[in-house]
């Protein structure tokens, strides 16, 4: 960050008063730029004994699978966003449920919040985000070609709950190096 996005000015990298961090703060204005995570939201669509995973057609990670999720906006609730990007990335209709797991990235600077969620009526199709979206069975899915490990490690939660019934909500930090989970 360079200048001020309230007057313009340079900001500077300091240490406000009663703070306990390094900030961008303008001098001018005295305006405090606070720079906090990203919120991802997403869902784990369920249809039957499948699940719905969209083939990416954007960086990162082009042509990879995954589950849609996406950034929250503000005045959406999480399972808002989970669901919108649901209809946007898979052109979905969902019924989020509980939150499932939750993931805390801190080299990028991101939380995953993704939810189970049954398909309302197994529609799907590719929206502008995916190149295509397809429901797997277990042994059908393509574990070397997915996108990232916090989707990876929510469908292995996923299939782990399934075999007792019991969908404990879980919570892991996602650190470098990641290991390979296949």
């Amino acid at each position: 960050m360079n200048f001020c996005s309230h007057c313009g000015q340079p900001v500077v990298l300091k240490q406000p008063p009663g703070d306990n961090r390094l900030r961008y703060v303008c001098d001018s204005c005295q305006t405090v730029h606070y720079q906090n995570p990203k919120i991802v939201c997403g869902c784990l669509p369920i249809w039957g004994e499948q699940v719905l995973l969209c083939r990416r057609a954007i960086e990162p990670r082009h042509g990879y699978w995954t589950l849609p999720a996406g950034f929250m906006e503000n005045g959406e609730t999480t399972a808002e966003a989970a669901a919108r990007e649901t209809l946007e990335e898979a052109c979905a209709r969902v019924e989020p449920g509980e939150l499932y797991a939750l993931f805390n990235i801190r080299h990028i600077n991101q939380v995953y919040m993704m939810f189970r969620a049954p398909l309302i009526d197994g529609q799907h199709a590719a929206g502008e985000e995916s190149l295509e979206t397809r429901l797997f069975h277990e042994h059908e899915i393509p574990w070397d070609q997915l996108a990232f490990p916090s989707i990876t490690r929510t469908l292995r939660y996923y299939f782990e709950d399934r075999k007792t019934g019991n969908y404990e909500m879980r919570v892991r930090d996602l650190e470098l190096p990641f290991k390979k989970e296949g």
